[in-house]
């Protein structure tokens, strides 16, 4: 079995990120998103609701999974059994970070290959980031993520004013 893994903090999953692996579970027999546990940015979710989010999100792709990974990207590739690991590019700024790791990767691991795969132009702009900035501001995101996403952010922020508004 042709195996890859797609890994990422998923905070939250996006249309871009949907995309991606909508392309690859047709290039790979399995692809396996693997949420990092262990990154050096502070989630708005927490790893358990990003695993649900996914789930919900690709329920009816069956070549899909969702597991949590900590440590190096390589080694939890080699546990999977994967080939491959799937990076996704917007744009020329996210390749020259994504070109380091695929060096960095390919000398520990030279027997796992990466494969970028480009969004579709129409996702190009969307980041996790700004999602959640906007959503924080209350600006609609259904554009940009599944409408379980969008309300999960909603919900998050709504409880986050109501805190900071002493409502709790």
């Amino acid at each position: 079995m042709r195996i890859a893994i797609y890994p990422g903090t998923f905070d939250p999953v996006t249309n871009g990120h949907l995309d991606i692996l909508v392309r690859a579970k047709e290039l790979f027999d399995e692809v396996c998103i693997a949420v990092a546990t262990d990154s050096k940015k502070t989630p708005l979710f927490t790893q358990e609701e990003r695993m649900e989010l996914l789930v919900e999100a690709t329920k009816d792709m069956p070549n899909v999974s969702v597991r949590a990974f900590g440590g190096l990207t390589v080694e939890f590739a080699r546990q999977c059994g994967a080939i491959a690991i799937l990076r996704g590019l917007r744009a020329l700024s996210d390749f020259e970070y994504e070109f380091q790791l695929a060096l960095m990767n390919k000398k520990i691991a030279p027997d796992i290959e990466t494969i970028f795969l480009m969004t579709q132009s129409e996702f190009s702009f969307i980041s996790s980031s700004a999602i959640k900035w906007a959503s924080s501001l209350h600006a609609g995101v259904s554009d940009f993520v599944p409408e379980h996403v969008e309300k999960a952010l909603i919900a998050k922020y709504s409880k986050s004013r109501s805190t900071l508004n002493g409502e709790e």
